[in-house]
C-alpha cells in the first residue's frame, strides 16, 4: 500500500471493504449468521394491493429485512416482549432459535420437538410456540406428539419439558401444529399429521382424523372439530368470540371461521376465505396466522402473507417470493415477523 498517496490509500480501502462485504450469509449447519444484521439484507417484497385500506397498514415502500437465513424450514415465530427476543422453530433440525435486535440468531433449544432415543426422519422438531398464562414457554412438539411446557426460565432455556397433554382417548396425537390460549387460560390446538414420517400413511398414526382440541385450565380435553381435513394455524378474532382456522389442504385451501358459545365451544362454522384460485398458480397453503387488536388478520397462504380487515375483506398480499409458514407481531403491533422457508424476516407496519 502506498501510504504517501492519499488517493491510492482511499481506493485501497474501498477494495478491502468490498471484499469483506462479499461474505456468505448462510452456513450448512442451519445456524444463521451476523452478516445479514450488519448489512440489513432484504428479500424482494411485492405488495399486492387489492383495497386502498392496505395503505393504512403498511407503507408501499416497506422492505422485508432478513434477520436470519440458511435454515432448513422455519416455523412458529413468537415475540417475547419481556426479553426483547424472537423465538422460532427450525423443524427438520429439531431446534428453536432466538434472535435479538443487532445480534445474529442463536440456538435456543436443542432438541426442541423430539426428545426420544435414537433418530427418525420427517418434521420432528417443534412447530408452534406460545406463552402460557404464567409466562412459560409452550411448544407444539411434532416428534414427541404432544403439547409440552419448558421447565426453565425464558432467559435460561434448557431442553427439559413436561407434557401438558399428549393423547386423546388413549391414542397419541398425530403432531400438534399450532396453539393459542383464550382469555380464561384454556388451550386450543390443531393436530394434523405433518410431524409423522409418512404423514397420513404413517403406521404410527393412531387417530383416524385431524382434530382441533380444547384443553381446559381444569385439565379436561375436548375434541372440538374432526371435520377439517388439515387443520393448521388458528387464532382468536379480536373479540375473542370467534376462532379462525387455516386448512393446509391443497384440495381445500380455505380459512374457516367458527363462532364460540359462552363455554368456548364452536357452534357455527363458515367459510372465511377460499384461496383456491391463488393456490392454483402460487406456492404455499393456508398456514399460520395472527390477529391484531384492531381486527386486522395476517395469514400466511398461497402467494405470501394475506391481509384481511376486521370484516374479512382481502386488503392485499405480501409476496416474498418464498413459501411463508407463519407470522408474529411485536408488542406495539407495528412490526411483523415472518418465517419464510429458510429465512426469517421483519417487516415494518404502520
Amino acid at each position: 500500500m502506498n501510504t504517501g498517496n492519499p488517493l491510492a490509500l482511499f481506493l485501497s480501502m474501498l477494495v478491502f471493504l468490498a471484499a469483506c462485504s462479499g461474505n456468505s450469509t448462510k452456513n450448512s449447519t442451519g445456524q444463521g449468521t451476523a452478516d445479514s444484521v450488519a448489512k440489513e439484507a432484504t428479500l424482494p417484497l411485492q405488495i399486492m394491493k387489492e383495497r386502498d385500506a392496505l395503505d393504512g397498514i403498511i407503507d408501499p415502500e416497506a422492505t422485508a429485512v432478513i434477520i436470519g437465513s440458511g435454515f432448513a424450514w422455519t416455523e412458529g415465530p413468537l415475540w417475547i416482549a419481556s426479553e426483547g427476543m424472537l423465538l422460532f422453530s427450525e423443524i427438520p433440525a429439531n431446534k428453536v432459535h432466538s434472535w435479538k435486535e443487532g445480534e445474529a440468531p442463536q440456538v435456543y433449544l436443542d432438541p426442541a420437538g423430539f426428545t426420544g432415543e435414537g433418530s427418525r426422519g420427517g418434521e420432528l422438531g417443534s412447530n408452534g410456540l406460545l406463552l402460557d398464562p404464567q409466562g412459560n414457554l409452550v411448544l407444539c412438539q411434532h416428534g414427541d406428539r404432544r403439547m409440552a411446557r419448558m421447565l426453565a426460565p425464558l432467559d435460561q432455556p434448557e431442553s427439559n419439558f413436561e407434557t401438558i397433554v399428549g393423547e386423546y382417548e388413549g391414542m397419541p396425537f398425530n403432531s400438534p401444529n399450532d396453539a393459542v390460549y383464550d382469555a380464561d387460560g384454556n388451550l386450543y390446538f390443531t393436530d394434523p399429521p405433518y410431524g409423522l414420517e409418512s404423514r397420513m400413511d404413517d403406521p404410527a398414526k393412531a387417530i383416524p382424523f385431524q382434530g382441533v382440541y380444547r384443553y381446559s385450565k381444569e385439565g379436561e380435553l375436548d375434541l372440538l372439530l374432526d371435520s377439517i381435513s388439515r387443520p393448521n394455524g388458528l387464532a382468536f378474532m379480536a373479540d375473542g368470540k370467534e376462532l379462525l382456522i387455516a386448512n393446509s389442504d391443497p384440495e381445500k385451501p380455505y380459512w374457516y371461521r367458527y363462532s364460540l358459545d359462552e363455554n368456548g365451544f364452536p357452534t357455527e362454522g363458515q367459510m372465511y376465505h377460499d384461496a383456491s384460485e391463488v393456490s392454483a398458480s402460487n406456492p404455499g397453503l393456508p398456514d399460520g396466522l395472527k390477529v391484531r387488536s384492531d381486527g386486522t388478520v395476517f395469514a400466511t397462504g398461497p402467494g405470501g402473507i394475506w391481509i384481511f380487515d376486521a370484516e374479512g375483506q382481502v386488503l392485499g398480499r405480501l409476496n416474498l417470493g418464498e413459501r411463508c409458514s407463519n407470522v408474529a407481531l411485536n408488542e406495539n403491533e407495528d412490526l411483523l415477523f415472518v418465517t419464510a422457508d429458510s429465512y426469517v424476516v421483519k417487516i415494518a407496519l404502520k
